[in-house]
């Protein structure tokens, strides 16, 4: 009987060992070799500058998005959780190292002696204690593993948040420095139109003219106001927003180089591959597959029997006095091997917990990685398609401008009535709204661009 024991917990060890894990979920990711959008001529055969928005060479906007690199509160909180992670990483890997600790304490008892008397009596004593996990599977490790690579997202994370932000205070740059050229635009419109409404005027006043057409110039000329003060509510709203973003109170914004005179930097050349070590999002999603898989393997290791090295060493004595002088000294070493034999199901439980948890990861990594291929693809036809519409929108401009020239000669010398220079006025300032928001837009597409391309961050 009694040599059936051992033989019993080695096999209740040998089943409490033997945890069920799920494997992962088959891949279906493809990484295409190429581009789907249309090739661009001007594609620079150089390494995305990490500093891309200043190939936009605007000194505000350089300085803006430095500002906000800087002062951002969304990049603050994730510097802190860098930090925070950085912690835990320390806490994990303190595991695996032994453990030293000091007791002392007294006490006062009344306990029966040999003969039946009771004995009131102190008890002094000092002791070290000393204990070392011996990491014989790896749990340890595994789980330090597990902290070091969500750490490493966690980094990840706060470049795609740098990103992000950089990303969108040039953007917002680019279109306040559009709605700026738009509200210049509106207040040379309405200076035209005033010079339209008093020529109505002095021609109906000397009867050239009917009171409609007066009408008509006055309607015109208010329809031109009313978007100043829009344009100008607009604006006041962007550059609060922009001041925010930069990590300031709303308030103005400096402006730099004119949108007539801002170039976009050259769209950067790179493969599909190129993205899986550009964006942090996709290191970060990869690096939580890493942080799951050592997860797994630290959780399924609890089923695996665990060794303890302690030992104790300390002095003792009945009077606080000759703990100093003449204590008697006590040490202990021991050793202990702990190995679950049942738990309800606990630890198998959270193995499978765990393993849906690298699962998730496995599918958030591959649709991070799909997002991003879009994403570049459709900023790489963007560009594309809107320089097909500047073209466009210059040939209309020119013919809205030659039929306004016509149209205010014939209206002037009496040949045509007014009704023909107001269509051909709002045909050109029509023309010339859309030619400004498309350059805006052309300019705002290339920061989506290099924001999906992963803006100049390279994997470490």
């Amino acid at each position: 009987m009694r040599a059936a024991v051992p033989t019993l917990l080695a096999a209740l060890l040998l089943a409490g060992c033997a945890a069920k894990v799920a494997p992962p979920p088959p891949s279906t990711l493809q990484v295409p070799a190429g581009w789907r959008a249309p090739p661009l001529a001007d594609v620079a055969r150089r390494p995305v500058d990490r500093a891309w928005w200043q190939g936009f060479n605007d000194p505000a906007l350089t300085a803006l998005v430095t500002q906000a690199l800087a002062n951002n509160g969304d990049l603050r909180v994730a510097r802190a959780r860098i930090e925070d992670f950085r912690a835990r990483v320390r806490s994990a890997r303190s595991a695996q190292a032994p453990t030293l600790s000091f007791d002392t304490g007294a006490a006062r008892s009344r306990t029966l002696l040999y003969n039946g008397q009771p004995h009131v009596g102190n008890g002094y004593q000092a002791e070290f204690q000393a204990a070392y996990e011996i990491d014989v599977w790896g749990r340890l490790a595994n789980a330090t593993e597990a902290a070091a690579a969500t750490l490493r997202a966690e980094e990840a994370n706060s470049d795609a948040a740098a990103l992000s932000v950089a990303g969108n205070v040039a953007s917002g740059y680019l279109n306040l420095r559009g709605l700026d050229a738009q509200l210049e635009l509106a207040q040379a419109t309405l200076r035209l139109r005033e010079q339209s409404r008093d020529l109505a005027r002095r021609q109906f006043e000397v009867g050239y003219s009917s009171r409609l057409e007066w009408l008509q110039a006055q309607a015109e000329y208010d329809a031109a106001a009313e978007q100043i003060p829009q344009l100008q509510r607009q604006i006041f709203e962007q550059e609060n927003a922009l001041s925010i973003l930069a990590g300031g109170m709303p308030g103005p914004i400096i402006r730099g180089t004119p949108l007539a005179d801002l170039a976009a930097p050259p769209v950067p050349a790179g493969l599909p591959s190129d993205l899986l070590r550009r964006r942090p999002d996709i290191a970060r999603a990869e690096q939580a597959i890493a942080a799951a898989v050592a997860q797994l393997a630290a959780t399924r290791d609890q089923l695996l029997p665990s060794f303890r090295l302690t030992g104790t060493g300390g002095v003792q004595s009945a009077e606080f006095s000759d703990l100093f002088h003449g204590p008697t000294r006590l040490w202990r070493l021991g050793g202990s091997l702990v190995a679950p034999l049942f738990d309800g199901g606990r630890v198998q439980a959270a193995t499978d917990s765990a393993a849906a948890q690298r699962d998730q990861a496995i599918a958030t990594y591959e649709n991070t990685v799909r997002q991003a291929f879009a994403e570049t693809e459709n900023g790489l036809n963007a560009i594309v398609r809107l320089r097909e519409q500047v073209v466009q929108n210059d040939a209309r401009r020119a013919t809205a401008a030659e039929t306004l020239r016509i149209a205010h000669n014939r209206y002037r010398n009496g040949y045509a009535a007014y009704l023909e220079e107001l269509d051909a006025q709002r045909s050109l300032y029509a023309a010339d709204v859309a030619r400004l928001q498309l350059r805006t837009r052309l300019l705002t597409a290339s920061v989506d661009l290099y924001r999906a391309m992963g803006g100049g961050w390279v994997a470490p």
